[in-house]
């Protein structure tokens, strides 16, 4: 059972997605702070949520085509700077970005929000693809910014659906920052870094993020494969994992190459790409190191804005 456990959570480092009854298995000491303070964060949030659109504050349920998805926002407007959109990784709810949200909000305007099948929104009705999740996305913006422009800041499986979204809404997305997105091609890499000659724990890691990418996730979301376009001259921020897969000894170092390479690819979104390494970070970069999280947010809203 401990093993099978190991092996979900790692598949769950592919896309952050947590099976039924595990999430937050080996959940470090600063996530579980950071989920408290989420709670913390929500109910005062809540008490002071008036308005509605962009105006409003706190955590309230809006209607998205014809579902009821959980958003929260904070921090004021200011002229021309652009609204930073935080998303969580697959298996999370908003309430994993809370502690990012409540820092950066100090400075801008900042939301959150549950995908369908994640935290307090509705569980989707079939399977989703990334169009699926798109309309959700670009619902959820027309509500939460008006007509704004945005600074996507994902996290895992949410990296990915900003880095598939921004392309086709250029219009909108006016910065990226990806903490340790999801690679471009995970189906592919999984296959090739641990063949099906591996056993145990590596062959069950390998069904079970090829599983996951199938639609077997609480999002019944389907992670395809496929090229990585532009995004226009946009500034992009991508920030991978320092050390990750020490439990698959056998196959750690051709997962980590399978995973650098993955983010390296990141950085065809725009010309202006640029790629680091959070020092002492696992998966969860923005709780393992809130600082660089926000550093690097912040820069990219900077550059945004100078270029609005």
């Amino acid at each position: 059972m401990h093993r099978m456990l190991q092996t979900t959570a790692l598949a769950a480092t592919f896309c952050a997605v947590a099976g039924a009854g595990i999430v937050g298995y080996g959940e470090t000491t600063a996530q579980a702070q950071t989920r408290a303070q989420a709670q913390s964060v929500s109910s005062t949030a809540a008490r002071h949520g008036h308005g509605d659109g962009h105006s409003f504050s706190g955590t309230k349920k809006i209607r998205v085509g014809g579902y009821s998805v959980n958003v929260s926002c904070s921090g004021r407007s200011t002229a021309r700077k652009p609204v930073v959109v935080l998303m969580a990784g697959g298996g999370d709810g908003l309430d994993t970005m809370a502690g990012l949200q409540k820092t950066l909000s100090e400075k801008a305007r900042v939301c959150s929000y549950d995908r369908l099948g994640e935290g307090e929104s509705d569980q989707p009705n079939s399977t989703q693809t990334i169009d699926d999740s798109s309309r959700i996305l670009t619902g959820v913006l027309d509500r939460v910014t008006s007509d704004r422009p945005v600074v996507l800041a994902g996290h895992s499986l949410g990296g990915l659906i900003a880095a598939r979204y921004a392309p086709d809404h250029r219009d909108r997305v006016k910065g990226l920052v990806l903490m340790d997105a999801t690679i471009p091609a995970l189906t592919a890499g999984v296959s090739k870094a641990i063949p099906d000659s591996a056993t145990s724990m590596a062959a069950e890691l390998r069904d079970q993020t090829i599983a996951v990418n199938e639609g077997q996730n609480p999002e019944k979301f389907i992670i395809a494969d496929a090229k990585v376009r532009s995004a226009g001259n946009i500034p992009v921020q991508i920030i991978r994992h320092e050390s990750q897969y020490a439990e698959v000894p056998d196959y750690g170092p051709a997962l980590e190459e399978m995973w650098a390479e993955g983010q390296e690819q990141w950085r065809a979104l725009s010309g202006r790409s640029r790629i680091s390494v959070a020092a002492g970070s696992g998966h969860y970069i923005h709780v393992d190191r809130p600082d660089i999280a926000v550093k690097a947010i912040q820069r990219v809203t900077a550059l945004a804005t100078a270029h609005s």
